[in-house]
């Protein structure tokens, strides 16, 4: 029962980290760059989740409606003002200037009065409920399922369902994937490009804001949430950095590794599992789990 409980344990770490991969992989596919602001897009969306609840007295659902649209939003806004007037440039820039989008988030989260450094609770109906399985009437014996942990593997297959619909069968979803594989064929062909790209991004900042308030009832909300984003990284890495279903294999991979690690091993695997495993795959498998195979002709 241990090490089923290990096991769904480090599942739902998993769904966090390939939500997050899904944002590296969504604007990688589009635009050909890295950005390194997923993890504080995910924080910004779970204090936008808090805001709607606390300060807006919205209820949980009407709340993280409102935090998954206002995010969406903010990454076409991001996307249009700060990042398209960079495109073009060498790659090292766009990353430098994502790097300094997520210090700005958290330079002004910090800032709010109301907020500031402090450690948040977001209030969900679920919180600390448990579901015993298999146990005795006093509940000793059984698996004991988090709901919190269950709403969060839940919630990503329903995501993850979500989106394969979406480009799988929309207009929208189709043209994304044509001007993923080539953006200039893509143009000529009519498809409006820049305007994808900004959905993209839309996109990638909403799935952050899903990942932000599964997160936020486990770990709190709090300006530095965003750092898990560094876990996530190696989950798109493992994953193959081109494939969405990648992205949550490799966020599952991770997941696993690092819970049953902990455990198992000497304390202090736990932190560096992740980056082992990273490492690992690029000496077997370089392009990764689902990674595509480029050759270039010369």
């Amino acid at each position: 029962m241990q090490f089923l409980q290990l096991l769904i344990s480090g599942v739902s770490q998993g769904c966090i980290y390939g939500l997050i991969a899904l944002g590296f992989v969504l604007i990688y596919k589009a635009t050909e760059t890295v950005s390194f602001a997923q993890g504080e897009l995910m924080m910004l969306g779970a204090f936008c989740g808090l805001a709607a609840m606390t300060m807006l007295g919205f209820p949980y659902w009407v709340a993280v409606a409102s935090a998954i649209a206002a995010m969406a939003l903010f990454g076409v806004l991001l996307e249009r003002i700060v990042i398209r007037p960079i495109l073009g440039q060498p790659a090292f820039s766009i990353v430098m200037l994502t790097i300094g989008i997520g210090y700005v988030a958290r330079g002004l989260i910090t800032m709010i009065p109301a907020i500031g450094t402090e450690t948040h609770t977001l209030p969900v109906p679920y919180k600390d409920m448990v579901w015993n399985l298999g146990g005795d009437a006093a509940g000793q014996g059984g698996l004991v399922l988090n709901v919190e942990q269950m709403a969060v593997i839940a919630a990503t297959a329903v995501l993850c369902a979500l989106l394969f619909t979406v480009f799988r069968y929309s207009k929208v979803g189709i043209a994304m994937q044509a001007a993923s594989q080539n953006q200039l064929a893509a143009y000529y062909m009519g498809i409006p490009v820049k305007r994808l790209n900004g959905l993209v991004w839309g996109l990638a900042a909403a799935v952050a804001a899903v990942a932000g308030l599964l997160l936020a009832p486990i770990t709190f909300v709090h300006a530095n949430m965003g750092f898990i984003g560094l876990k996530a990284f190696p989950a798109a890495v493992v994953g193959g950095f081109g494939s969405l279903p990648g992205a949550i294999v490799g966020g599952l991979v991770i997941g696993v590794v690092e819970s049953l690690s902990g455990f198992y091993l000497p304390q202090g695997f736990k932190d560096t599992a992740a980056y082992i495993v990273v490492l690992v795959m690029l000496m077997v498998k370089p392009n990764g789990l689902f990674g595509e195979k480029l050759r270039k002709k010369v």
